[in-house]
């Protein structure tokens, strides 16, 4: 059984939820207080996110100990994985938890349909936790496209136009272990859905040309998305010009839901 996430949130009336994933060998509340300690610009006297976004609802999930098959322990990982140094390496070790965790978080998604409409349910996360995760936008830190290769070979052989036929390969890749009910998403909602990438150029655990790849190859997608990469900040979120651009990209998104929604 899974462990339940870390929820926090919402001070007043909900209206969206954020769900945001942990990176390998960390744990969801210690993500979130790590998270929630970021600041914005702004004149406001308390500027971290809670604050400036009372009417979300936070959930953190909390990854499974898996078996390290490396390093011969189990820690807290949404997949195993050989190296993150080239994480295309030994990548038959990632399918059955990349899977296994991506049908998880759809089930999360579906429970919290119950509360809010898809349409203002934002996913994310960093490092590990976004390349295991339309809803409002997605956003990454700090992240990567795991089984690279393999989804590069899969639409090479699709005509370039065809964004449907692609996006479907990529299902068929990647949300095997989730049922079709929790994962339909039409090919407007898919490429509708904005996406917020970011990552730092001296990040020495993710380098950022996987960054530029996972940019790239959503973009190949026919993908919405908005990349920014910042001089500093390390495997982390820049500070505080990252963090102003995740504001400016949720308050976007709320935006456009209610004045559409």
């Amino acid at each position: 059984m899974p462990a339940l996430p870390f929820v926090a949130g919402p001070s007043t009336g909900h209206t969206h939820t954020v769900i945001l994933l942990h990176g390998r060998d960390s744990e969801a509340q210690e993500f979130a207080s790590e998270f929630f300690e970021c600041e914005a610009t702004g004149t406001e006297p308390d500027r971290t996110l809670p604050a400036l976004f009372p009417t979300v609802r936070w959930i953190f999930p909390q990854a499974k100990a898996l078996y390290a098959k490396r390093f011969d322990i189990e820690m807290s990982q949404w997949f195993d994985m050989w190296s993150v140094e080239d994480q295309q390496e030994r990548i038959e070790l990632q399918i059955p938890g990349l899977q296994s965790s991506v049908g998880l978080i759809a089930e999360l998604i579906r429970e919290e349909e119950i509360l809010v409409p898809r349409n203002r349910i934002f996913l994310g996360g960093i490092s590990q936790g976004f390349a295991t995760g339309g809803f409002a936008g997605l956003c990454g830190f700090s992240s990567w496209l795991p089984l690279f290769n393999q989804a590069a070979s899969d639409i090479e052989l699709i005509k370039e136009e065809d964004t449907g036929g692609k996006l479907a390969a990529m299902q068929r890749l990647y949300l095997d272990g989730a049922t079709k009910q929790q994962t339909s998403l039409s090919l407007q909602q898919l490429t509708s859905t904005p996406i917020l990438l970011e990552h730092c150029d001296d990040d020495e655990i993710i380098n950022i040309q996987s960054g530029f790849l996972l940019r790239n190859f959503m973009a190949q997608l026919g993908l919405s998305v908005r990349f920014h990469n910042y001089e500093d900040g390390g495997h982390w979120i820049n500070e505080p010009q990252g963090v102003d651009d995740f504001v400016d990209f949720l308050r976007q998104g709320i935006d456009r839901c209610t004045w559409s929604c």
